[in-house]
């Protein structure tokens, strides 16, 4: 599978040098979150609007190249993964284009996947990049960004080596984990959640900011359920995805 004709007639001001000697060896895929997927590209090559990103693609397939992969754009902001707190420097980011939560959250059309798929096969082929440091905005941000959401086809993608997926426990009304709980059993939830990538700091007291990076958590590995709360199929889901995650980094 390769991607469709890659368009580079709209070009980004907002990017910069990558830091001396650093590598790419990330990918953070978002959605666009406006109204029209023409207005989302003019905005990321608007220099007011002080961001970017290396890609966007549409919904009917097409790609368009908005900043060469040798610089650094600006797309995934204040972020953190498996240490690394400047995920720009290290980073290709693609804008898939959905009008998001706030504009109508809507799947994403086959063609518009089998694309970025195809891309995210081709830059591969140009950068090492580890199947756990394929990431959600939402995975490195997760107190302010929600996407790709939970619409989006994380296992399709996984299929084509693309990031890492386990299939989720099915979902159920067991009692859960939530605000105001502590103890061992958060203490275990919170270090799953840190040896996968998060920034969360074990400290056994389930507070909003451990309900923030659960319900992160959800969109991207169980998102047939997303409220923040660790019920069993969470519980369940994280410790296999842990798993892989382990498998990966230590290959």
């Amino acid at each position: 599978m390769s991607p469709y004709d890659i368009d580079r007639a709209y070009a980004s001001p907002n990017s910069g040098h990558r830091p001396p000697g650093s590598v790419v060896d990330h990918l953070v895929l978002h959605y666009t979150g406006m109204r029209s997927e023409e207005g989302a590209r003019d905005w990321l090559c608007d220099p007011r609007s002080q961001v970017s990103s290396h890609y966007i693609v549409f919904e009917d397939g097409r790609v368009f190249q908005l900043v060469d992969e040798s610089r650094r754009a600006w797309h995934a902001g204040r972020s953190f993964w498996r240490g690394v707190t400047d995920l720009n420097s290290r980073s290709i980011g693609i804008e898939i284009a959905n009008p998001g939560h706030e504009f109508g959250y809507r799947p994403f059309p086959d063609r518009q996947i089998e694309a970025v798929i195809g891309l995210c096969r081709s830059i591969f082929a140009r950068h090492f990049i580890p199947p756990h440091q394929v990431v959600a905005h939402s995975d490195v941000a997760p107190d302010r960004k929600e996407d790709p959401g939970e619409l989006f086809p994380w296992e399709w993608c996984a299929a084509f080596g693309i990031g890492l997926w386990v299939p989720p426990a099915p979902f159920d009304h067991a009692p859960a984990l939530g605000l105001g709980d502590s103890g061992e059993k958060v203490l275990e939830l919170q270090r799953l959640l840190a040896g996968i990538g998060f920034d969360i700091a074990p400290n056994g007291a389930f507070n909003e900011w451990t309900e923030t990076v659960v319900r992160a958590f959800q969109r991207h590995w169980r998102p047939a359920h997303v409220d923040g709360r660790a019920d069993p199929s969470t519980l369940d889901t994280m410790a296999r995805v842990a798993d892989v995650f382990a498998a990966s980094a230590g290959a």
